[in-house]
């Protein structure tokens, strides 16, 4: 095998742990509420919806967990507090706006 071809075999090897625990990393304090948990919170309240989005966020001086919940052709925004399970946002957002947020 050519040194270059190595090289990149072993780059590969090695990429692939580090991109998958990249993948999983989390700012901030670890949250008391598994995600799996706030996902069930957040879909008894949007039944029915799919989650297409979410993340562990700060958001007015909270940690929580956030999704995006396509639900009835609109999307769901519900919040779930990082230490409490609490609901702390359940709206509705504009496509339109949806559309200019960034990402």
């Amino acid at each position: 095998m050519k040194l270059f071809s190595k090289i990149a075999l072993g780059a590969a090897i090695l990429g692939m742990p580090l991109a998958a625990y990249a993948g999983t990393q989390m700012h901030g304090p670890k949250p008391l509420v598994s995600k799996a948990r706030a996902e069930q919170i957040a879909m008894a309240r949007a039944p029915g919806g799919k989650i297409v989005d979410s993340e562990y966020e700060k958001e007015d001086g909270g940690w929580r967990w956030s999704f995006d919940i396509r639900q009835n052709g609109k999307i769901h925004e519900i919040g779930v507090d990082g230490k409490t399970g609490r609901i702390v946002e359940n709206s509705w957002e504009n496509p339109a706006a949806e559309a200019n947020e960034p990402d």
